[in-house]
């Protein structure tokens, strides 16, 4: 029995009967526009009696390429974000004509909640057997008072170590459609196009020793360790040159190196490794005057590196200077095996199940998954379009809106980006 694809070329309703051999025929009538996707496999056993309808939209061609990819919704808006990417990834892996098979699977609070640990060990497992991992969001007032072992945070920072993601890229820009919804003056935030790499499998979130003590007047103290080998400096450093020379060929490094022996050691190997890149300019700045740099002129970064607590109060600063941190997504990625992907965006407990979400960020971290992690360009590419598209025709989230456009809740604004992935096509890789 073929198998019948989703494509953009016919809509018709397809009536399936069939047998304990499998055997089918098809019958073909006039319908409305697509909804659900029905798919067939050769050879695959079906139920022995009965006839179902369900629109499709069909191709001859069968897919070449399979991919498995492991959701993990997670808490507050998370289930919500990843629903609406995922019919993305559905769709636009349709177009394409590969396939995506999905696991779902608990972690952080949800986690906690059902077993009792934020990151289970069938979670890991799913994680690191797919071929990538697509992240919600983590977290939520209920577990604040959680000790640490216990907290939803402590999972991804588990996630992050065991799949060996040390690389974390993320893109801010200002797009055309969002200029006025920065907290920036117009002419500082028109044209930020910059890319934070951020070491994130290093430095004080994971050095020891660490912990509580007393000090030698019996105060409680508690200590964390700010720590790096050369090897974990020069594979970001490596990361980071060439993301550089893929962009504008520009890379500053930041650091804290008039204080800090860890940053001396960085600025150090990352001037090493920068003879191997004549061709991107490498500047150094102190992490203090970076974050002054970045509201006062933001446009003069291309690509950012830096250290594991740097980076994440930086690139969150960045994500600011578009106008919400609902937009922007983020890929981790390890010397091997699958990467991670999510939006940089929290739980935000306080809008779940609301339908108040902006869907954005996941759906362009799906884009990311795509490109840096199944190496599907065209299909990312998709996305990509169809997000700007769906700004251009209006439609705004809580967190964008401004007046003269529509305001929408999470899942319309997923189906007006589903309509425009359905009559996009992306421009030639």
């Amino acid at each position: 029995m073929d198998r019948f694809d989703i494509s953009p070329n016919c809509t018709c309703l397809l009536q399936h009967t069939h047998s304990s051999m499998a055997a089918s025929s098809l019958q073909f009538t006039a319908a409305k526009p697509f909804k659900p996707q029905l798919q067939f496999h050769s050879k695959q056993q079906l139920p022995k009696h009965g006839t179902k309808w369900g629109t499709i939209r069909c191709s001859a061609a069968a897919p070449s390429k399979s991919y498995n990819i492991t959701l993990l919704p997670g808490d507050g808006i998370g289930p919500e974000v990843i629903s609406v990417a995922k019919n993305a990834l559905q769709l636009v892996a349709s177009l394409e004509g590969f396939e995506v098979a999905f696991e779902e699977m608990p972690m952080g609070g949800a986690a906690l909640d059902a077993v009792g640990v934020p990151l289970p060990d069938e979670t890991l497992k799913s994680a690191k057997q797919s071929d990538a991992t697509l992240l919600g969001a983590i977290g939520g007032y209920k577990w604040d008072n959680n000790e640490k072992h216990l907290k939803p945070e402590t999972g991804l920072l588990q996630l992050r170590e065991g799949l060996q993601v040390f690389a974390n890229l993320r893109p801010a820009t200002v797009l055309p459609q969002l200029v006025d919804a920065s907290t920036l003056k117009k002419e500082v935030a028109e044209g930020v196009d910059l890319m934070v790499v951020r070491e994130l499998t290093g430095g004080i979130y994971f050095g020891k020793p660490r912990g509580f003590s007393t000090n030698e007047n019996g105060q409680e103290i508690g200590f964390n360790t700010e720590v790096y080998a050369t090897y974990e400096i020069d594979r970001i450093a490596r990361i980071a040159f060439e993301t550089a020379r893929k962009r504008r060929g520009k890379l500053c490094s930041v650091d804290k190196a008039n204080v800090l022996e860890a940053s001396m050691l960085w600025r150090k190997r990352v001037t090493a490794i920068a003879s191997e890149y004549p061709d991107v300019e490498l500047s150094h700045m102190y992490v203090d005057n970076a974050a002054m740099q970045l509201v006062r002129n933001p446009k003069q970064f291309d690509t950012i590196v830096t250290n594991n607590i740097f980076g994440d109060i930086l690139s969150d600063e960045a994500s600011m200077i578009t106008g919400s941190i609902g937009m922007l997504p983020s890929a981790s990625l390890g010397e091997t095996g699958p990467g991670l992907f999510e939006p940089i965006h929290g739980s935000a407990p306080d809008i779940a199940g609301q339908d108040k979400a902006n869907p954005l960020a996941t759906m362009l971290s799906a884009a990311m998954l795509l490109k840096y992690g199944l190496g599907e360009e065209k299909a990312a590419q998709r996305i990509e379009a169809a997000v700007l598209d769906t700004l251009n025709r209006g439609f705004r989230t809580g967190d964008i809106h401004s007046a003269g456009h529509k305001l929408v809740g999470c899942k319309e604004m997923g189906e007006e980006v589903l309509k425009s992935i359905d009559k996009k096509t992306p421009a030639a890789v």
